[in-house]
């Protein structure tokens, strides 16, 4: 199993995890590797919690992560990145956005959004913060974010072999497939 790398995506949903689980998953199989993945959208479209297990290498026999497996968590909002921080195993990387979205209970006022959740993160394991909201919007397109964490997530991974490029052209709308390709760039140049 020492050739097979774990990858977990987490979000909240709408931000577009699940699309670049796809755009990873897509690549990677191009790239010759087996892949896995697994997604769970539970509330998803009310907001809920949303996680994406990709898992590639020679053979892969499963897709589901365990606790302490994961090499890299990318967590699309702040919390969601303590929430499945215990899936990453002790030499992994996690990538932050530094996005902040209101679970319902925070919303009705019965409690208020965690504060030192990144310093806690940071404590905890390497740790990349990005603030992919703040650079897909110079971009001309908030939406652009996930692209964004997905570039940093290439970068953190050592995966820049593969044309990603071509591969994020096929998996977007063609009127956005330039502005994905910049905030992918962007990404990249973001992670450490």
């Amino acid at each position: 199993m020492a050739d097979v790398r774990n990858i977990l995506l987490v979000g909240v949903g709408g931000q577009g995890t699940i699309l670049v689980g796809k755009i990873l998953s897509s690549g990677l199989v191009k790239a010759g590797y087996d892949v896995k993945m697994s997604e769970v959208h539970g509330m998803a479209q009310r907001g809920g919690s949303v996680s994406n297990q990709v898992r590639f290498g020679k053979k892969v026999y499963s897709p589901i992560i365990g606790k302490g497996q994961a090499d890299i968590l990318v967590s699309f909002e702040t919390m969601e990145a303590l929430r499945w921080l215990e899936y990453l195993n002790p030499q992994g990387k996690a990538v932050v956005n530094d996005y902040r979205i209101p679970s319902a209970p925070i919303l009705m006022g019965k409690c208020d959004y965690p504060e030192g959740v990144l310093e806690t993160i940071k404590g905890k394991a390497s740790t990349t913060v990005i603030n992919a909201g703040e650079i897909a919007e110079k971009l001309g397109n908030p939406k652009a974010m996930n692209i964004v964490l997905f570039g940093a997530l290439v970068k953190s991974m050592g995966l820049t072999d593969i044309d990603w490029e071509a591969v994020i052209r096929e998996n977007v709308k063609a009127n956005t497939a330039e502005t994905n390709i910049q905030a992918f760039r962007a990404g990249m140049e973001a992670s450490i």
